[in-house]
């Protein structure tokens, strides 16, 4: 903590005189008020969560006389008027849960609209899935959502300024984002919670938050002066965890620290953690909005924290220009969670490179869109392309330009278009001008091609200079000459610079070469002899990579365009066994059910009930569950290996085991092995999560064990 606020008081203090009075009024901020602030939607909401009732008064000054605005079919408008006149409202049609309404106001007034309705009840069933998908305003007395989109306010822009002052029932803490200029926090519990905030940046959209919150806060100071006031908003369950509220205020304040450095000031003054009833991950201005069931996990606080905050610059900083494309969950990506790999170690940043083209290449073909088509993850396919290959593109960028430059490139975008409206084009001008070269070929093919290429290394080959011989106190292996190198790559062509490391003992050398055709040789000049040389092994060009250096991972099944599923029959004896024909026995109901359970929130398409021999027909994934015995019977019939050694070490089998098997002349197969029906049960919330994993061994939802097969990819043998 830098300082504190003079004029501002700290909620959340905890002795005497000071509790007592925070508990009645708390004016935060008022010295830094806008003078005259006229925002461009001014509104004023009253919320009772436990009737969901939502009352609104809307004022604002519409750009056009005949103006429109949606909102959602729960919300009815009951009046309009322009400077004291009634006017009348009429309806205009519908979208979707949307209606139009259509109003005409005399120019340069200010329109005035009172609208109200009954929200719809807080899906609580909703998966991380779910929420990707457009939600409705929300409410109930465990925690309210109106997201931006939902249509709970009419927008006066495409962009715009705001001030909301919110009461809340049942003292429920509530926030929007922005500045908060006002709060009064209730005496007693049948008092409402009042606060105002304001938004001075141009901005596409509000969301709403409220619940039964705790609130914790720290004021701090930023490297420019501005006041910083950091909170907290967790329900009283997560609230009491020790030392957690205040690990999160610790982290976000040292995120914006980080980023400020590396990107320009930070936008804001304000900074919050919101626990969410629902699994949700989003970042909006001036706070994140995390599901209260991860808030405690430790590794939210070291990646998906700072993921957030950086949104604060990518995406609500500089908004994104969805028509031509969403850049900024993949820049986003690329300075938060793979900055922190970098950090850790190169084997930790390659690991996610190795994640990003995993995800990839486990994509069939017919899934796969161009990244100048990605606006938003609405599933695996999507986030593989606008977040993985997004961040790889970058981490593309940086290794063709140099760092110096890319990081001149950041600030300039940053300096160039924050609170605008920004597109790849504003992103690739501002790396022209930091690098000082053109890039326009680069970001077209890899935003607006599809997939990306196969790469193969066919043969490499050494042609000594014998103008040069090799003198005596060289190393072994030391001699002029070059390297001939026959590269190969698929359909569509890219302009590529590929990475190839040349190997000789206990030499290494890695060397870059541009190859723009479908087939053909590349020369490098070298004073030494390599004696193999491998393609891009730390995985730093995106592309199709071979299979070797692909181990199987869950995600694979979790896209498949037609996944199967085996039940594996109780009480069927391994091949070979005798009584084979008179012990079958059917699964146990309850498991079965627990397995259509799991592959339907697993799987991101219909999955087809099949017998056994699925294991050696056809070329759609099979995902195989059963008991622990029963799996092993049907391993053991197909003549596979039952279980690998990885998920047995450490001395504790757990409750549950998965793995997956890749066969060059087999259906890809993947396998859940079980106590009981319970242990499957157990699953169906923790293991879509796991898409980048080989391998888990779980007891009850909890993960003791998990890992990715080791797949070290190939070398090609220099030819004398």
């Amino acid at each position: 903590m830098r300082g504190r606020d003079p004029e501002s008081v700290v909620i959340g203090l905890t002795r005497g005189l000071l509790r007592w009075l925070a508990s009645w009024l708390v004016v935060i901020g008022t010295a830094h008020a806008a003078e005259g602030f006229q925002p461009d939607l001014d509104l004023e909401l009253a919320l009772d969560p436990a009737s969901r009732r939502l009352e609104v008064r809307a004022e604002l000054r519409p750009q056009e006389g005949d103006f429109q605005f949606f909102l959602h079919e729960s919300l009815q408008p009951e009046k309009a008027e322009a400077d004291g006149r009634a006017l009348r409202l009429r309806a205009a049609g519908s979208r979707g849960p949307w209606r139009a309404w259509q109003v005409e106001v005399p120019e340069g007034a200010t329109l005035v609209v009172h609208y109200g309705g009954t929200l719809p009840a807080l899906e609580r069933e909703r998966d991380h899935r779910g929420v990707l998908q457009a939600l409705p305003p929300m409410a109930s007395s465990e925690g309210s959502y109106l997201p931006s989109g939902a249509g709970w306010y009419p927008r006066p822009a495409e962009l715009f300024t705001y001030r909301v002052a919110l009461r809340v029932a049942q003292g429920q803490p509530a926030l929007v984002a922005g500045r908060l200029e006002e709060e009064l926090r209730p005496r007693a519990a049948d008092e409402p919670y009042r606060a105002r905030f304001v938004f001075e940046r141009p901005t596409d959209g509000i969301d709403l938050m409220a619940g039964p919150l705790v609130v914790r806060e720290r004021l701090a100071a930023q490297a420019d002066g501005r006041p910083l006031r950091l909170r907290t908003y967790f329900p009283a369950a997560l609230d009491a965890v020790a030392g957690l509220a205040d690990n999160y205020l610790t982290d976000s304040q040292r995120y914006i620290e980080r980023y400020s450095a590396l990107i320009g000031d930070y936008p804001f003054t304000e900074f919050s953690v919101v626990a969410s009833p629902l699994p949700t991950g989003f970042g909006m201005p001036t706070l994140t909005y995390i599901g209260e069931q991860v808030l405690r996990l430790p590794f939210i606080r070291a990646t998906s924290l700072g993921h957030e905050v950086l949104h604060n610059w990518w995406g609500n900083g500089v908004m994104v220009d969805y028509a031509r494309g969403n850049w900024s969950e993949g820049l986003t990506t690329f300075m938060a969670d793979y900055a922190y790999k970098e950090d850790a170690s190169p084997a930790a940043a390659r690991e996610m490179r190795l994640g990003w083209l995993r995800d990839f290449a486990s994509i069939p073909a017919e899934q796969q869109r161009a990244l100048g088509e990605f606006r938003s993850r609405t599933h695996g396919a999507a986030a593989a392309v606008g977040y993985g290959k997004a961040a790889m593109v970058f981490l593309m960028l940086r290794d063709t330009i140099g760092e110096e430059a890319f990081a001149r490139g950041i600030r300039l975008f940053w300096e160039t278009q924050r609170f605008r409206i920004a597109g790849w084009p504003e992103l690739q001008a501002a790396f022209e001008q930091a690098s000082g070269r053109p890039l326009g070929g680069f970001f077209a093919q890899w935003l607006s091609l599809p997939g990306g290429p196969e790469v193969r290394l066919e043969r490499a080959r050494w042609v000594a200079d014998a103008a040069v011989g090799k003198r005596a106190d060289e190393v072994a292996g030391a001699e002029h000459g070059r390297l001939k190198l026959t590269l190969a790559q698929s359909a569509p062509v890219h302009a590529l610079r590929v990475p190839l490391q040349l190997s000789y003992g206990e030499r290494s050398e890695t060397h870059w070469v541009d190859f723009d055709r479908a087939r053909g040789e590349v020369e490098l000049a070298l004073d030494f002899a390599p004696a193999e040389v491998r393609l891009d092994p730390e995985l730093r060009l995106w592309r199709r990579p071979e299979a070797a250096q692909l181990p199987p991972i869950l995600r694979q099944w979790i896209v498949a365009r037609t996944p199967r599923l085996v039940i594996a029959p109780e009480g069927l004896p391994a091949a070979g066994q005798a009584g084979r024909s008179g012990a079958s026995k059917s699964a146990d109901p309850t498991l079965a059910a627990a397995a259509d359970a799991l592959a339907e929130r697993l799987f991101e398409r219909p999955v087809r009930r099949v017998g056994e021999e699925a294991l050696s027909r056809g070329d759609d994934p099979v995902l195989l569950v059963g008991t622990a015995p029963a799996v092993a019977g049907v391993l053991a019939r197909a003549g596979l290996e039952t279980e690998p050694d990885e998920l047995l070490g450490g001395g504790n089998a757990g409750t549950a085991r998965v793995w997956t098997v890749q066969r060059l002349d087999r259906p890809p197969l993947a396998v859940i092995a079980v106590q009981d029906a319970g242990a499957l049960q157990a699953l169906l919330r923790p293991l879509p999560h796991y898409g980048s994993q080989s391998w888990l061994v779980f007891d009850g939802s909890q993960v003791l064990a998990r890992g990715v097969w080791e797949a070290s990819g190939r070398a090609v043998a220099v030819d004398r």
